[in-house]
């Protein structure tokens, strides 16, 4: 057995999996079809309870290559079915025994359809996942617990960032990756591409990044709210006017618009999947884009030389922004996918191309 208890007094029975225990977490919903190791492995969901819309989860289990970190940071994973005899020949771990090794609870026989419902209708909820029966006499102090707990109230990025440089690479141009909770994906574009890349924690300083000589810095993905991060924020200012050539994704595109003088707000529900419809702005071309996140940028507040570059087909939210005269580009979503399709890929092309310039007063 095993339950699901929802800030509303919902309560979900089914049958546990993977680890015991009790976990509190925001409950999201990913509405992806494939791709479940890279989003039960992917930082961002630091803090939070993963319901997966698809209804088989685990049928082609998991591959050490699919991980977007070594260890997941996930509160718990709910299904409404998990397989048991997953079929692929490069197998490394089934979902069970995956969720087992890292202590992370899973529920499945859930109708994850409609909990998603609910989700979309009331928003984001906060829970709680469980490994033991539900007992009647225990649910004044889960309640108590689940009411208590705020998502907002955590740093999550000091505990998925690496603690130290880290360095990848041997190409002589130089791209500093500030680490914020970064996907892995993230990093095999930048290598791919031909760049040395040297990952730093997120509590790096404006001093610290400049004395490793980069020809560009990119501000990863990662969990939490941007607003908390007021130390990256202030670095990443500081970086602003030094001219250096900076692309943040995700939580980073967060980042850089509040270090620009915008203004960050939490959506309803997030936008979570690898079927995310934008529009470029600037060529009318729309993508379909990978995309995992609670908070968005809110349009006011940006300075003039600063456009919106994309914009979300769904609910018109903003996607990108880009500098006319600096070298400043973000987006919301992940070029990379990981997983999830490749359309928007070039834009790491794109980052390099200014990088290449070094036109910046280092």
């Amino acid at each position: 057995m095993g339950f699901l208890l929802l800030e509303d007094g919902t309560l979900l029975e089914g049958v546990s999996f993977g680890a015991e225990g009790e976990s509190i977490g925001e409950v999201v919903f990913n509405t992806s079809m494939i791709g479940y190791p890279e989003s039960i492995t992917d930082p961002s969901y630091s803090g939070q309870i993963l319901v997966f819309t698809y209804p088989l989860i685990g049928n082609y289990g998991i591959q050490f290559e699919d991980r977007e970190s070594d260890t997941p940071l996930l509160r718990g994973v709910v299904v409404k079915e998990y397989c048991k005899t997953p079929s692929h020949w490069g197998i490394d771990y089934d979902i069970d025994s995956f969720l087992k090794r890292f202590g992370i609870v899973g529920l499945s026989d859930i109708d994850t359809r409609a909990l998603t419902r609910k989700l979309r209708i009331y928003g984001t909820l906060r829970g709680i996942i469980s490994s033991e029966e539900f007992l009647p006499d225990r649910k004044e102090e889960l309640m108590s617990r689940i009411l208590s707990w705020h998502i907002e109230d955590f740093d999550f990025v000091r505990s998925s960032c690496v603690k130290e440089p880290v360095y990848l690479g041997n190409g002589s141009d130089r791209i500093v990756l500030i680490d914020c909770g970064v996907k892995q994906g993230i990093v095999r574009s930048l290598l791919e591409i031909g760049f040395q890349v040297v990952m730093v924690p997120a509590w790096f300083t404006r001093e610290d990044i400049l004395n490793l000589d980069p020809d560009g810095v990119l501000i990863s993905n990662g969990p939490g709210d941007p607003q908390r991060l007021s130390y990256l924020v202030e670095t990443t200012r500081e970086l602003i006017d030094e001219n250096v050539p900076l692309f943040g994704v995700c939580l980073g595109h967060q980042i850089l618009g509040l270090a620009l003088g915008g203004t960050t707000y939490k959506l309803k529900f997030g936008h979570r999947g690898a079927n995310q419809p934008v529009k470029d702005l600037i060529t009318g071309r729309v993508y379909i884009t990978s995309q995992n996140h609670s908070y968005v940028m809110d349009s006011e507040g940006l300075p003039e030389d600063i456009e919106i570059s994309f914009v979300n087909l769904n609910d018109k939210t903003v996607e990108g922004l880009r500098s006319t005269r600096r070298p400043i580009m973000s987006v919301q979503f992940h070029p990379e996918a990981s997983p999830g399709p490749l359309d928007t890929r070039f834009l790491f092309e794109e980052f390099i191309k200014e990088c290449m310039k070094k036109n910046y007063a280092a």
